[in-house]
């Protein structure tokens, strides 16, 4: 099996994807690593990892190298610059054609919490897809400068033992994505809107994303938010254009497609694995809602 190991808090470690099991998601050793490309491609020796998930956030910024980044269903070709963003459980593939350069940065949402960075922080950056994937984003010669002599301070940061070491990190590694926030051509959260239904957003998309193989249904998540199916659509479809149960079903559908795409389960394993009781039933939501039947998907 090709590999491409990655390697939080120092750890070297690769879990690969067994086929005839669920879609491989790698535990982190630790809340946070960075490193470069060139480490990486050499302690792998060259070699190509399968696809695979994390259960951490991870940002991987191509300045230099040939090759492709495959997020999800999409194959995005390296550039000078690049920068990738993966969400945590979201499917990716690096596969470099030669010794690129860059930096791999990853951290979990405990060290987040740790260094109270709120996770909503990081939703409203706009650069991690929790629900669908983002393109690469292209940072210009002068900002590529300063943020390259930003991660290397954090590296020293992180490798040191200086007072304050992990409230140093966070600064670092926060205005970093600010950075590359301003370069986002994704529009940003309409801030006119009530802070309230933002909220309201932010709060339900966590739900769907913790507990979408168990609730499907609109009710079930106005239920734990404290309000009506009814109000809960109007507020989604209001700030994003969709409604709940189109968010709901979104969520549902990658996740069949990713499993589909990248195990080797039965389609009835699958469905089972998303909530869904009746293999005849979770074929027809499938087909519904992408126009293919699972079988037709998987090829």
């Amino acid at each position: 099996m090709l590999k491409w190991p990655c390697r939080p808090g120092g750890l070297i470690f690769t879990l690969y994807l067994h086929m005839a099991t669920p879609l491989s998601v790698r535990p982190a050793a630790s809340t946070f690593n960075i490193q470069r490309m060139e480490e990486i491609y050499d302690q792998a020796h060259g070699a190509v990892d399968a696809p695979h998930g994390h259960d951490y956030y991870t940002v991987i910024w191509v300045q230099e190298g040939t090759g492709a980044h495959l997020v999800d269903f999409t194959s995005y070709p390296f550039a000078k610059d690049a920068v990738f963003f993966v969400s945590p459980r979201q499917v990716h593939q690096v596969m470099p054609a030669e010794r690129p350069q860059g930096w791999v940065i990853t951290f979990s949402p405990r060290f987040l919490q740790l260094n109270h960075i709120n996770e909503d922080f990081i939703t409203e950056m706009n650069l991690f897809g929790h629900f669908d994937e983002r393109p690469p984003i292209l940072l210009p010669t002068d900002l590529a400068a300063q943020s390259d002599t930003l991660l290397h301070f954090l590296r020293q940061t992180y490798e040191s033992t200086l007072p304050y070491r992990l409230a140093a990190m966070s600064a670092y590694l926060k205005l970093f994505l600010i950075y590359c926030h301003g370069q986002c051509e994704l529009p940003p959260p309409d801030m006119a809107s009530d802070q309230s239904s933002h909220y309201l957003l932010r709060a339900f998309k966590k739900l769907v994303a913790e507990h979408f193989q168990t609730y499907h249904q609109v009710q079930d998540y106005a239920h734990q938010l404290h309000i009506s199916a009814k109000h809960l659509n109007q507020v989604v479809k209001t700030l994003i254009g969709q409604t709940a149960k189109e968010v709901i079903q979104e969520k549902l559908i990658l996740n069949a497609k990713r499993e589909l795409r990248y195990s080797q389960l039965s389609i009835k394993e699958i469905g089972y694995n998303l909530g869904f009781n009746d293999p005849l039933y979770f074929s027809a939501f499938f087909k519904k809602c992408t126009g293919q039947s699972p079988s037709e998907f998987r090829g």
